[in-house]
């Protein structure tokens, strides 16, 4: 498992292997949602306990992202993506065959575990192989979404022809088994790699500035994915007690946002292709953001709450998240494993934190659980800023060398 420099060949090799294991990954996010009545029955419990199982991932994904970021920069990108192949397989073979609530909850941890060591070993690798890696980390969260918007058509499929539930799971495990023994004979990019483009562009930043941009991207990692489980848990329920629409409506404005998500995927890959600087992205798609979050908390009005909707996937939900994370994974190259590792457990907290919230404050009103997703929004928003002036500091040396320069340029 020897890390060398790549060809173009391999570098597209290795890409296209990385981007099937998130459509996978995205398949493995809702499987078990997308099967929970089912899951219920074939394990003989309620709902409510086949929803405790479901949290399992989020336990995972929490207890592991820390660990695997330190074990990405101590061995290596190839042998994190390794287990989290194999992990997401032990899952999709195990679900399908066991009828033991506790050993499914276990494998519940282990599809997190997955995710966990996929994240630490991807998205440093997509940094390291140079290029454009900003716009290729965003297009993981098009592949998520490819295996969101498969999935529920695979087993619409399978319960119209009355067949076994865990084809969905084999099917999706075979798709994996082939990627693995492809993945398994492809070369990695050596490790710890600076991005020249980066540090030339940020070469003379204040140590200060460093620190707090750090601070700031990383608390955004909570922010704008608590913005996210936040909309997508409530919207539909806000739009039918507050705003008065029909349920057809109501879940439209779902719909629309995750339309509104895939549009935003493209056009963040497009603007970063064309060398659009991250920060300022950042800026301005988060300003959007909270203007959209806005419009939809306090409009009745069905035309301009879909606009808003639709205009909030595409800023808040289309690949932001991981735009932040590369602005960090280049400011620490040494570290990229671990960076990676923190800044999703960020992300995790909030999925913990975020329902715990929200349904204390559904309880006095749903406008209130509205109105902390503006909040959220607007202090993610104040953080970028933040993170975007501090990138622009520079050492007090620096300033001497460039006035320097003026005096003698008069």
């Amino acid at each position: 498992m020897q890390e060398q420099t790549l060809t173009k060949i391999q570098k597209r090799r290795l890409s296209i292997v990385l981007y099937l294991n998130y459509l996978v990954h995205g398949i493995g996010l809702i499987i078990l949602t997308q099967n929970m009545q089912t899951l219920g029955k074939f394990w003989q419990v309620p709902i409510a306990t086949v929803s405790y199982v479901i949290s399992g991932i989020g336990i995972g994904k929490l207890i592991a992202y820390f660990l695997f970021g330190y074990l990405s920069d101590r061995f290596g990108r190839k042998h994190l993506v390794i287990i989290g192949t194999l992990s997401y397989m032990i899952f999709f073979i195990g679900i399908p065959f066991t009828h033991n609530i506790i050993l499914a909850y276990c494998l519940a941890i282990i599809a997190g575990v997955a995710n966990s060591a996929l994240d630490s070993g991807t998205y440093p690798a997509f940094v390291e192989m140079g290029g454009n890696s900003s716009a290729s980390n965003v297009f993981i969260k098009a592949f998520m979404s490819l295996g969101e918007f498969i999935l529920p058509l695979a087993i619409s499929m399978i319960e119209v022809h009355k067949l076994w539930f865990g084809w969905s799971f084999i099917g999706t495990l075979i798709v994996l088994i082939i990627n693995f023994l492809v993945l398994w004979g492809t070369p990695f990019p050596p490790k710890n790699q600076t991005d020249t483009i980066f540090n030339t562009q940020h070469t003379n930043i204040s140590k200060l500035g460093k620190i707090i941009s750090t601070i700031a991207l990383t608390l955004y990692g909570y922010t704008t994915m608590a913005i996210m489980i936040l909309f997508t848990q409530w919207i539909s329920l806000f739009a039918t007690k507050i705003l008065n629409y029909n349920s057809i409506i109501s879940h439209g404005l779902l719909s629309i946002y995750s339309i509104g998500s895939i549009t935003g995927v493209i056009l963040n890959f497009i603007l970063l292709k064309y060398k659009v600087s991250e920060t300022k992205l950042l800026v301005v798609m988060n300003v959007l953001s909270l203007i959209a979050i806005f419009t939809v908390s306090h409009s009745a009005t069905i035309f301009l709450s879909f606009i808003a909707a639709f205009i909030f996937g595409v800023t808040a939900a289309g690949g932001v998240m991981q735009i932040a994370l590369n602005i960090l994974l280049k400011m620490f190259a040494h570290h990229r494993g671990l960076i990676t590792g923190i800044f999703f457990t960020f992300g995790s907290i909030a999925t913990f934190t975020i329902p715990i919230l929200t349904g204390v404050l559904s309880k006095y009103s749903l406008q209130w659980v509205m109105n902390c997703d503006i909040f959220i929004e607007l202090l993610g928003t104040i953080l970028v800023i933040l993170a975007d002036l501090c990138l622009k500091t520079k050492k007090p040396e620096a300033n001497i060398v460039e006035n320097l320069k003026i005096t003698k340029g008069r």
